[in-house]
């Protein structure tokens, strides 16, 4: 295994798991960027947003949990791509509205660009508004 190829591990699985920016920085550069055609996430520029967003949906969604589908490494152009399914219930308090109990299962892709040892980029690539039709959001 690569050393990006464990960075990468190791930071999808603590973002995954909402450990926040406070865990998830490690593997990343300070000012790492952020970007995602997701509505959701429209305004989210920077990775620790991302990451402490992601900390914040399993706070109402505590069952949160990933199934990953595939995980590879593209040396020449420095980066690792992750994709995964999530599953989840909204069942807690917070979010778009009150708890739907409604779930969703929906399929994801992080493609995390390196500087060196470090996630300089993040790009999340994922169909938001069927995920949030599945909860009951729209």
């Amino acid at each position: 295994m690569s050393n990006i190829e464990h960075v990468a591990r190791q930071f999808f699985e603590a973002c995954e798991a909402g450990k926040g920016w406070t865990v998830c920085s490690a593997f990343c550069l300070p000012d790492a960027s952020f970007s995602s055609q997701a509505e959701p996430l429209a305004e989210v520029v920077t990775l620790q947003a991302y990451t402490d967003w992601m900390q914040g949906l399993l706070s109402f969604m505590p069952d949160g949990r990933y199934e990953l589908r595939s995980f590879a490494t593209d040396q020449e152009r420095r980066n690792v791509s992750a994709y995964a399914v999530f599953m989840a219930t909204h069942t807690g308090e917070g979010g778009p509205c009150p708890p739907t109990r409604k779930s969703v299962v929906t399929d994801y892709v992080y493609v995390m660009d390196f500087d060196g040892d470090k996630i300089r980029h993040m790009t999340k690539i994922w169909n938001a508004g069927w995920a949030m039709r599945a909860l009951g959001w729209l």
